[in-house]
Formats: structure tokens, C-alpha cells, sequence
């Protein structure tokens, strides 16, 4: 990829504060773009946090755009407010007159989660506000940006969830019944949109990360992107892990593909893509995680990426 294939389209982020959405963002400025990069937590106006209460900020992400080879705009907005959504693409059509990619990667809520709880266990609010956060910010956003997008053909609107429709296909231990909705929910939203907007030249996809290093997922393990790999002592199939940057390279990919309409309507992972488009993580290997986790975890087998990554 060079750095003029996208120079004078323009991407909104939504939700590129942290984890995947910033991966994603910093990839897409290396293709040219300008980047929206939207979320709660900001460092202007004596700074906010969202309630997910860590310290990285939209201001961070679009620097790390800018340092890419794009143009980061950092918008606080909340995606469950519709009239803030609202306000960002009105901002977007008066700057530009046009929106080219849409990645829809709002979650907000693995504060929420109560991992293995039954439902009539599971605290009834925080259930809701998992859906509400990681739903109903998708379509907010859609309904608002869709208008924008269509006028010019060859938008991409990328739905980003956690696993694939084949690997979700099971309800598994270790997870709640909140957030295996929320996340097919946002596959069952790329099929829709897909349906919807197959007659105007926009191409809309469902893509997943595999085990993903996001500030939060290193934090908890007590490690930084350079060390992560002592986490493999006490979870050795954290091997299997990847950046941010990987999932972004995929969007990065898609975007930048001028035959991205063949993969219209599906459910793609990072490393899938990493196969066809020939890109590497940032350690220049290429992590299949979902295979891997099909295939050794799942199966019970011990941590052995070998053929994997």
C-alpha cells in the first residue's frame, strides 16, 4: 500500500479511542486517508473520560494518524446520542461533501461483563447497557452516516465484532448471554446493511480481530505490547495474540482494494484477510486466531501456534 491510494477519501472511526478502533484509524492514515476518530474520552477542555475510565484519548489517535501519513480529527462524541452523531456527520458533509469508509466499532462495555453468569444472575442494567453501547451505537451511526455515504459509489462500511459468524455459531463457557448478543447482533447488522445498500455501489462487511492486545487486555495481564509475551507463562494461548494494528491493516486492505465489493455481505477475521492481502502484524508474522482457536483451544490441545501464526 502506498501512502496516496486513499489521499482525499475520507473515514470515520467510531469509536478509535482505544484498542481496534485506534489500530484500525493509525492504518488507514498510512493509506492517505483523512480520518475522523471519534469517542467519549478527551483530553480537551481540561479532559474527559468515558465510563470504561482509562487514559488513552481520540487526541492520541489522530496524532498517531498524522504520524502515519494522514490527517487525524479527533470528535468527542457519544454514539448513543443521536443528536451528537448527528452533528459529526453534518460536520463531515460541510468539510467534505463525502464520507468513503464507516467503520462502526463502538463496544464501551467490557466494565459490564460478567463473564459465565446466567441471565437471571447477570446485573439486568449492565446487561442492557452492553447492548445499548455496543448495538444501538451502530445504528445511530448508520442511520446518520448511510445518507452521506451513498452519493459517491465504493464506500465501505465495516461492522467490527469479536468472532466470526462460524465461530459464534456455538454458545460457549466464558461468555454471557449480553454479550454473545451484542456481538451477533453486529453480524446480523453487516447482513442487513448489506441487503440494504446492495444497489449502491457501498460494500459492507462484519470483520473480527482474533485475541486482541488492547491497552486494556495487556493492563490486565500486567504487561506492555514490548513484554507480552511473559503472559504466555500463566495463559499460554495468549501466543496466539495480536496487535491492534493487525485487525487495522485488514480495514486498511479492504479499503484500499478496488475489488472490496466480492467480499460484500460477509463475516471476515483479520487473520483471514492476512492470507489473501499478503500484510503482517507488526512482528511481521500473520496470527490466525480463530483457526487456532477452533482447532487447539477449543479442542483442549496444548498452546502450540506452530502453523498458526
Amino acid at each position: 500500500m502506498t501512502t496516496e491510494q486513499n489521499t482525499g477519501r475520507v473515514a470515520l472511526v467510531a469509536g478509535a479511542t482505544r484498542g481496534a478502533g485506534r489500530g484500525i484509524a493509525t492504518e488507514l492514515g498510512t493509506t492517505g486517508a483523512t480520518v475522523y476518530v471519534t469517542g467519549r474520552s478527551s483530553a480537551r477542555d481540561g479532559g474527559h473520560r468515558s465510563e470504561v475510565d482509562r487514559p488513552e484519548t481520540i487526541e492520541e489517535t489522530a496524532a498517531l494518524v498524522d504520524a502515519a501519513g494522514g490527517h487525524g480529527i479527533p470528535v468527542r462524541v457519544d454514539h448513543t446520542d443521536p443528536d451528537q452523531v448527528r452533528a459529526l456527520v453534518e460536520r463531515i458533509d460541510a468539510d467534505h461533501g463525502r464520507l468513503d469508509v464507516l467503520v462502526n466499532d463502538v463496544w464501551g462495555g467490557d466494565h459490564l461483563l460478567d463473564w459465565d453468569a446466567p441471565v437471571w444472575q447477570h446485573s439486568l442494567a449492565d446487561g442492557l447497557r452492553q447492548l445499548h453501547n455496543g448495538v444501538d451505537t451502530h445504528i445511530v451511526t448508520s442511520h446518520f452516516a448511510l445518507p452521506l455515504m451513498i452519493r459517491h459509489p465504493g464506500g465501505l462500511v465495516v461492522e467490527m465484532t469479536d468472532g466470526t459468524a462460524e465461530s459464534n455459531a456455538d454458545f460457549r463457557r466464558g461468555t454471557s448471554l449480553y454479550y454473545d448478543l451484542a456481538k451477533w447482533s453486529v453480524l446480523r447488522l453487516a447482513v442487513a446493511q448489506a441487503y440494504e445498500l446492495r444497489e449502491y455501489a457501498t460494500t459492507v462487511v462484519a470483520l473480527t480481530p482474533g485475541w486482541l492486545r488492547s491497552e486494556a487486555m495487556l493492563a490486565g495481564f500486567g504487561v506492555t505490547e514490548e513484554t507480552w509475551r511473559d503472559a504466555t507463562v500463566d495463559q499460554p494461548h495468549f501466543a496466539i495474540s495480536e496487535s491492534p494494528r493487525y485487525v487495522g491493516r485488514a480495514v486498511a486492505a479492504l479499503a484500499t482494494d478496488p475489488d472490496v465489493a466480492r467480499w460484500h455481505g460477509q463475516s471476515l477475521s483479520s487473520g483471514q484477510l492476512a492470507r489473501e492481502y499478503g500484510f503482517t502484524d507488526v512482528d511481521g508474522s500473520q496470527p490466525d486466531a480463530w483457526r487456532y482457536i477452533a482447532e487447539v483451544e477449543w479442542a483442549g490441545k496444548p498452546a502450540d501456534v506452530t502453523g498458526y501464526r
